[in-house]
C-alpha cells in the first residue's frame, strides 16, 4: 500500500503509547483516523490534541475483548469515514505470570485483550476491506516476546506468540486479495503497558498482589526500568509506516534482540538435525 491520503485507518489502543503514535503518523499522511480505546478520558484528550494539529481524527470507546464492542466501533468508523483501509490491532496489556502464582484471571484477561482483540478486529474489518476491493493493510501488534522465551511461562508471551503465528497465516491467505499484513514485534518501548492494570475490567477480578522480592516481583521491577528507557513510540510508528509501504510481514525495531532470536532458531535447528541425523 503506497497511497495513504484520503483513506481511513482504525487503531485500537489509540489513546496512548504505540497506538497514539500510529494514529498520529497515519493522520500526518493525510488519512482519516479512528482511535479506539477502553480508556475514554485519555482517548478524548488524544483526539482533541490531534485535531488541534490539523488531523482528521475521531475517537470511539472500545473494549477489544468484547466482539460486540469492536463490531460497534467498526460500524461507527464506516459511518464517520466510509471505507477503511488500514486496521491496527494494537491494544495490549500485561500481567504477572510465572510458575509461582498461576492466576487464571490474569490469563483470561491477557489472552482476551492481546489475542482475541486481534481476532475481533480482523473479524469486524476484513470482510469490509475485501468487499470494497480497494486494497488495504492489517497491522497486528505482537512483541519480541512472541519470538523468544525471555518472558518465560506467562500469558503475555503466549498471547504474543499466537499473534505472530496468526499474522503469518493471515498474510498468506490475504496476499491474493491485495491486502497486506504486518506483525509488529518491538522490544521495550516507552509506554504505560506496565500500568495496564488501570484498564483491567471488573470481570477479570483484581490482579494478584506480587511480593516485590519474589521472582515475578523482581522481573516486573526490571521490566518497568527497561520500559522507562525504551524506544520512543514515534520511532516504532515510523517503522510501521515503512513496513506498510513495502508490504513487509515482520516489523522489528530493536536490532539488539537479534542474538536472542538466533539462539532460539539455533536450538530449533539443532533439534531438527538430531531427528534428521
Amino acid at each position: 500500500m503506497r497511497q495513504f491520503s484520503g483513506k481511513t485507518a482504525f487503531v485500537t489502543g489509540g489513546a496512548s503509547g504505540i497506538g497514539l503514535a500510529l494514529g498520529r503518523a497515519l493522520a500526518n499522511l493525510g488519512m482519516n483516523v479512528m482511535l479506539a480505546d477502553v480508556e475514554t478520558e485519555a482517548l478524548d484528550k488524544a483526539v482533541v490534541d490531534l485535531r488541534h494539529s490539523g488531523c482528521k481524527v475521531a475517537g470511539i470507546g472500545c473494549d477489544v475483548a468484547d466482539p460486540d464492542s469492536v463490531e460497534a466501533a467498526a460500524k461507527a468508523t464506516f459511518a464517520a469515514f466510509g471505507h477503511v483501509h488500514v486496521v491496527c490491532n494494537n491494544a495490549g496489556v500485561a500481567a504477572g505470570g510465572g510458575i509461582d502464582d498461576i492466576s487464571l484471571d490474569n490469563w483470561r484477561w491477557v489472552i482476551d485483550v492481546n489475542l482475541m482483540g486481534v481476532v475481533h478486529g480482523i473479524r469486524s474489518f476484513l470482510p469490509h476491506i475485501r468487499a470494497h476491493g480497494e486494497g488495504g493493510h492489517i497491522v497486528n501488534t505482537a512483541s519480541m516476546a512472541g519470538l523468544t522465551a525471555g518472558y518465560g511461562f506467562s500469558p503475555y508471551a503466549a498471547s504474543k506468540f499466537a499473534v505472530v503465528a496468526m499474522s503469518e497465516g493471515l498474510a498468506l491467505q490475504l496476499k491474493p486479495h491485495g491486502i497486506g499484513v504486518s506483525v509488529l514485534c518491538p522490544s521495550y518501548v516507552r509506554t504505560r503497558i506496565g500500568e495496564s492494570g488501570r484498564n483491567r475490567l471488573p470481570r477479570y477480578g483484581e490482579a494478584p498482589r506480587l511480593d516485590p522480592a519474589s521472582p515475578a516481583g523482581l522481573m516486573l521491577a526490571e521490566i518497568d526500568r527497561r520500559l522507562a528507557g525504551g524506544l520512543e513510540p514515534s520511532d516504532v510508528a515510523a517503522r510501521v509506516i515503512a513496513a506498510i509501504r513495502q508490504d513487509e510481514l515482520y516489523v522489528f525495531t530493536h536490532p539488539n534482540m537479534r542474538e536472542e532470536v538466533d539462539q532460539r532458531f539455533a536450538a530449533i535447528q539443532a533439534a531438527m538435525d538430531r531427528v534428521v541425523g
